[in-house]
């Protein structure tokens, strides 16, 4: 492909994701297709010779696109929300058109600066602290892939630092403390190195958050039982409930064993601290005054598209500490003199991806004031939605609603005296109809035994029309739901 030949493909490109866009709305959710269907499609090797790139824009359209699910369908709820601009797309392209590896300053100097700029913004927008910011030269933030990754490279950084002030300890004493209700980032980071995990239970009555007596008899089980906790991942809105663990009754548990590190994923809540309106409840005080790390992805709730996971850590030094590998060939004048920031050893790989673009591209074109708005709009759709949950005699929550998330069962005022386990069976039966269709995406969770449907609203296009739908479906499904239940038990 030529420069021109790129340029009447790059228009076309530009053109047929307009048109997506613009026909999203009519689209179904969710993709029809069967396993294995692309396999089916395509044929069973490469092409001998090159192919004609129109022949190949078009199977784009004719093979891939059926088999996507649209994460930016006014109607997804599913998971949380997957964010996508046009801004960040654009930053994308310009990114993807100067590759470069950006493992140190000397590779592309604007791909490490760049990056230290946005985490400063970044951080400066969600309300952190200034320790948290590169310019002190001690703390500092650095784009990862995902939040899974943020947690692994944060406990990397505490089990180095911890080893190195307690080099008598056997690695097989550590413990990484989870709770019942963190992501699945927890366990896998136990999972990849090695640990020994500990999910602390979480209770409904507690509304799924951590309490400072639950860490404090745990630790002092396992300081008696000869073992070593040395980090603990607490979050900022969990994943099924939208739980917010109590940071500062962990600190004040943690001040007695200060080698607990505390890192505080607030993978898609995070982005709310935008809001001042919601820093307190998303616990920033305590974040700036305790944590050691933070992460959130403003590839969720953050209008920059995948891979935009931001961490930051108080104490650089331990990252470097715990993952500087400096062969001679990756030498520099400047990163021997201390004078540019190395990014290669803030994470695990050794490349990079200009990430740090899109971000800029996003903050400037929408400004602190459109992320504002943007946030509110989707907690103020949550709220139409879960009044409407809360008015209706067909369905309770199960957790208490936050920010733009609901946790929902079908549960009758009529049927009172249905138990855990019939109730269980009758939302299962209730999700299955919701699952079946493609017009509208939601996600099932279990809460401490319950069984549950979660909504959580994020797509940029999503309006108030949208949400007073899904309300309708689901109405829809939980009537149905009944009248089979009752048919089949002959009720």
């Amino acid at each position: 492909m030529d420069i021109e030949q790129f340029r009447r493909a790059g228009y076309q490109a530009i053109d047929r994701i307009c048109d997506y866009y613009i026909s999203l709305r009519d689209k179904p959710v969710s993709s029809q297709v069967e396993p294995g269907y692309l396999r089916k499609a395509l044929p069973v090797s490469a092409p001998t010779e090159g192919e004609e790139f129109q022949l190949i824009a078009d199977d784009y359209q004719k093979y891939i696109i059926p088999g996507l699910t649209h994460w930016q369908h006014p109607s997804f709820f599913a998971y949380f929300p997957t964010a996508c601009t046009f801004e960040s797309i654009l930053g994308e392209l310009y990114a993807c058109s100067v590759p470069t590896p950006g493992f140190n300053w000397s590779a592309s100097p604007a791909c490490t600066e760049l990056e230290a700029v946005v985490m400063d913004w970044t951080a400066q927008i969600l309300g952190l602290d200034k320790s948290f910011y590169n310019t002190t030269e001690v703390g500092g933030g650095v784009i990862q892939t995902s939040a899974s990754d943020s947690a692994l490279i944060a406990t990397i950084a505490a089990r180095s630092r911890y080893i190195r002030e307690h080099p008598h300890v056997a690695m097989e004493k550590l413990v990484l403390y989870t709770t019942t209700q963190t992501h699945s980032l927890g366990k896998k980071a136990g999972l990849v190195l090695g640990l020994k995990v500990r999910a602390l239970e979480v209770t409904a009555e507690d509304d799924f958050a951590l309490r400072g007596e639950t860490l404090e008899m745990a630790l002092k089980e396992e300081v008696n039982a000869g073992l070593h906790p040395f980090i603990l991942v607490a979050t900022i809105g969990t994943t099924s409930s939208g739980a917010v663990d109590r940071l500062g009754e962990i600190a004040d548990v943690a001040k007695h064993y200060p080698f607990l590190w505390l890192h505080v994923d607030a993978a898609w809540a995070g982005v709310a601290l935008v809001c001042p309106g919601y820093r307190e409840a998303c616990q920033l005080p305590a974040i700036n005054t305790y944590a050691d790390s933070f992460c959130t992805n403003f590839h969720k709730w953050g209008l920059i598209n995948f891979d935009a996971s931001c961490l930051w850590v108080r104490h650089r030094k331990h990252l470097t500490d715990a993952l500087d590998v400096t062969p001679e060939f990756l030498r520099s004048k400047h990163g021997d003199a201390g004078t540019a920031i190395d990014y290669r050893n803030w994470h695990l790989g050794l490349g990079r991806r200009f990430r740090s673009l899109k971000f800029w591209f996003v903050l400037r074109s929408r400004g602190v004031n459109g992320f504002q708005k943007y946030i509110t709009d989707c907690t103020k759709l949550n709220a139409q939605f879960a009044e409407r949950i809360r008015e209706s005699d067909l369905f309770c929550f199960v957790a208490k609603p936050f920010l733009a998330l609901t946790v929902f069962r079908l549960a009758p005022k009529s049927l009172p005296h249905f138990t855990t386990l019939e109730l269980n069976a009758l939302n299962r039966a209730f999700y299955a109809r919701l699952a079946a269709r493609s017009d509208i995406a939601m996600t099932q969770t279990d809460l401490n035994g319950v069984f549950c449907v979660r909504m959580a609203i994020g797509a940029e296009k999503t309006v108030e029309g949208d949400v007073d739908r899904a309300l309708d479906v689901i109405g829809q499904e939980g009537r149905a739901t009944l009248r089979e239940w009752e048919r089949t038990r002959g009720l």
